[in-house]
């Protein structure tokens, strides 16, 4: 895996470029072709690792929401946390950040679970590990993944000028621990999976709260509203 020879968006490309020729990004694609050499079914398709980078150039980024690893059911991972593909079952989290939307700014529940539509307005929806196997949960922790999304973090934080962090659960807090909290808005709640929502993620307001910080700094603010009809 060489920089020249990565597909990735040109913003992210210019910054992130170094990586791919890191020891521990060779591991993981030596990694990545032995699992899928053995058979292993691996989500997202390989178009769609960088799917999140694609849609979300760096200097457009204005939020920025973690997620953990891709949905390991089949037909539902495609590059973007919480996002499913039209048709797919909404999963129970995104069910619940619908939940606290609707509460927030009084927008009813989308009836699919695709999110490209908050991406292409500048929400980085990113998840710490890019791949994972059918009906294998966490199965690619630790193999190189949480490097590179890190340098991910790490360029929003340094080269944006004011960014919105929505950090839930204790996982993704961890992850951005290191973000200046005096240069960018970094909100933490619980994550709004059905086992934690009702701990605090109900009622944390965070869709309002970015909006406004946006607004504040001269950003023209997220439409969190997704379009009724959409087509992967």
């Amino acid at each position: 895996m060489t920089e020249q020879n990565i597909a990735l968006e040109d913003s992210w490309k210019a910054v992130l470029g170094a990586e791919f020729t890191q020891p521990y990004m060779h591991k993981l694609k030596a990694f990545l072709l032995e699992r899928k050499q053995e058979g292993k079914r691996i989500f997202p398709k390989g178009s769609e690792y960088f799917r999140a980078l694609d849609l979300t150039p760096l200097d457009q980024v204005k939020v920025v929401i973690l997620g953990q690893d891709p949905y390991h059911g089949a037909g539902q991972a495609h590059g973007l946390c919480f996002s499913v593909r039209p048709g797919v079952r909404i999963p129970p989290s995104l069910v619940n950040i619908y939940k606290e939307l609707q509460s927030d700014l009084g927008i009813a529940p989308a009836r699919h679970g695709f999110l490209e539509h908050w991406a292409r307005q500048g929400v980085l929806l990113l998840n710490s590990v890019l791949t994972v196997e059918e009906a294998q949960a966490a199965a690619h922790q630790g193999k190189g993944w949480e490097q590179f999304t890190d340098a991910v973090i790490r360029r929003v934080a340094e080269e944006r000028p004011a960014v919105v962090f929505m950090l839930w659960g204790s996982y993704a807090q961890k992850k951005a621990a290191f973000v200046d909290q005096n240069r960018h808005l970094v909100l933490k709640a619980p994550h709004p999976s059905p086992l934690s929502a009702h701990n605090g993620f109900f009622g944390c307001r965070h869709f309002s709260k970015a909006n406004e910080f946006l607004a504040a700094h001269g950003e023209v603010p997220i439409d969190w509203q997704l379009p009724e009809t959409v087509t992967a």
